[in-house]
């Protein structure tokens, strides 16, 4: 049977420092990880979750993640327990015995863990975290082109042996479908379009990146699943990574219509609210330095106008309070005085005319949101 040579380098599989093997597999699986690490980091200052928050986001997902998807290859691909966490060439970590499905669904566990130490909604978290996620398995299936594994059947036409629709195995000296190139490919689209909803995208219900990747993601495992070469399908009798694969794309379905649902139900309409705050964002946060300050200068224009009132022989006048209203993101908030920026979106607001009457009513919600930004700000300290 005629052949093409093949039109790339294929790199060795591993380099030496001081006489250890370092595999570019796990390279890649490091650079992925870095990678994930920065895009959350934005997310979170975009979306106002303290930056310095993903250092506990690592010490949670990280350990749970890895351990997730050891396991999970391990269980489902019949190893024996020795090997489980052994660096063994064979059946060991080393040999790129880690499965993606069971690093998410560890990577969950430790975002659960995560929200529970800082009381902070699951689904906000989980929206910084998945277009990172996604961006790190493009690296990740990368690794495995080092690794010459995870590819599709072999393509015997010489005009499609070419990379990176093909890719060429050694081990079988034959040309094989790039399915590692077309997940990766398809990842990195998925991580560019959840990472600008994030990015411009602002208003409730939170949860809907989520439900968009988990869709995504689980969409294309399991159309490449079944045409993967038999030996790297997880499982004996049941292909237990395509059972995981639908179960995800259904899952995140019924995730976003539920989220839609409980929004419009709770705030009026599918995204954003009908009245009050419409966003999915934490209000401001602040340290307890800046904090401390603020309610210094607070007090300092207090003392001020109580010795202006009695210079004056008067009582000092109560500041007006006045219904500030965002031009950007629409949410209504008590303030007194002059407001330089919205608590939420932290973009210019101007003042109504001090409350009466009608807006009273408004006012209402505005100080619902205040309550808000106050018990957020306190969380920050936890």
């Amino acid at each position: 049977m005629r052949m093409r040579d093949p039109n790339y380098f294929i790199p060795p599989r591993s380099f030496s420092i001081f006489g250890f093997d370092i595999y570019y597999y796990a390279v890649m699986i490091v650079c992925g990880i870095i990678l994930a690490v920065i895009v959350a980091t934005l997310l979170f200052k975009r979306r106002n979750i303290p930056a310095d928050w993903i250092f506990d986001l690592i010490l949670c997902v990280l350990p749970i993640g890895i351990v997730g998807a050891r396991l999970f290859y391990c269980i489902t691909g019949n190893v024996e327990p020795q090997y489980w966490f052994s660096f063994d060439d064979v059946y060991g970590i080393r040999a790129g015995g880690l499965s993606i499905i069971g690093g998410v669904i560890g990577g969950a566990l430790g975002v659960v863990l995560f929200c529970l130490i800082h009381k902070v909604n699951f689904f906000r978290i989980a929206d910084c975290v998945v277009p990172g996620l996604a961006l790190a398995q493009v690296l990740g299936r990368w690794g495995n082109f080092f690794n010459q594994e995870v590819y599709g059947a072999e393509v015997t036409n010489t005009a499609l042996q070419w990379f990176p629709f093909a890719v060429f195995i050694e081990d079988t000296n034959s040309w094989h479908y790039a399915f590692f190139f077309y997940e990766g490919l398809f990842n990195f689209i998925v991580f560019a379009l959840l990472f600008l909803l994030l990015w411009k995208f602002k208003k409730k219900p939170s949860g809907l990146a989520l439900a968009g990747y988990l869709f995504s993601y689980g969409l294309v495992r399991s159309i490449m699943e079944p045409l993967r070469d038999p030996q790297y399908i997880l499982g004996n009798n049941v292909p237990i990574s395509f059972v995981f694969s639908l179960i995800m794309c259904v899952g995140g379905i019924l995730l976003a219509l539920s989220l839609l649902y409980y929004n419009r139900r709770k705030y009026g309409r599918c995204f954003g609210a009908a009245e009050g705050e419409p966003l999915a964002i934490l209000p401001k946060y602040y340290t307890k330095e800046q904090r401390k300050k603020m309610e210094e200068e607070k007090l300092a224009k207090q003392k001020a106008a109580k010795l202006k009132a009695a210079s004056d022989g008067g009582k000092p006048a109560a500041p007006k309070k006045r219904v500030a209203v965002c031009p950007a993101c629409g949410a209504r908030f008590a303030a007194e005085g002059e407001v330089a920026e919205c608590p939420f979106c932290h973009s210019p607001v101007q003042a109504a005319t001090p409350e009466t009457g009608a807006d009273a009513a408004q006012t209402g919600a505005a100080d619902g949101a205040d309550k808000d930004t106050s018990g957020a700000d306190s969380e920050a300290d936890k």
